[in-house]
């Protein structure tokens, strides 16, 4: 699983870690954490992002995206304006079984993430994590270094590391 975090309200450094905490043994690796402006057109202030990637055989997609709102849900999370600030967001980006990426369109889930390939601020994470990851377009695997490289540049150019980090105590 690839999970997309953000946070721009409070300790936004501690709320991110407070996913990796929640993911335990799960977590595979972190991505470095990096500033960005907050995207949706909603005034206000800078997010910290990182890409997590995890894995659990236990759990399917629609468990996944329960964990994801479980610890929002513990970071206090209110959503009362669409991309509007908030203590933690977890975006379930992509997910793959036996290798092969799961498609989910239902009421409560689409996967992959039907946004991820347009946003610098999850790609650019999730390539310093996973140099060769991919992910499904119309049918079509793409490297997350092409998709990242269609952004606009002013957008990527935006999304800046931080000497932050988040750390995994899982063991792996």
């Amino acid at each position: 699983m690839v999970l997309s975090i953000g946070s721009n309200v409070g300790d936004r450094l501690g709320w991110l870690q407070s996913v990796v905490d929640g993911l335990g043994r799960a977590v595979v690796s972190v991505s470095p954490v990096y500033e960005t402006q907050a995207w949706g057109g909603v005034e206000q202030g800078p997010f910290l992002n990182a890409v997590v990637l995890a894995d659990d055989p236990a759990t399917d997609a629609h468990g996944w995206l329960r964990r994801a709102h479980e610890l929002e849900d513990a970071a206090q999370r209110v959503r009362e304006q669409r991309w509007g600030p908030r203590t933690l967001d977890v975006d379930l980006v992509t997910c793959r079984d036996a290798g092969a990426e799961v498609t989910v369109a239902d009421e409560q889930l689409t996967l992959p993430h039907p946004y991820a390939h347009v946003r610098a601020f999850v790609l650019v994470p999730w390539l310093a994590v996973d140099p060769d990851a991919t992910l499904g377009l119309a049918g079509a695997e793409r490297t997350v270094g092409e998709l990242l490289e269609a952004v606009d540049p002013a957008e990527r150019a935006g999304v800046r590391r931080t000497e932050l980090t988040l750390h995994a105590g899982n063991g792996r």
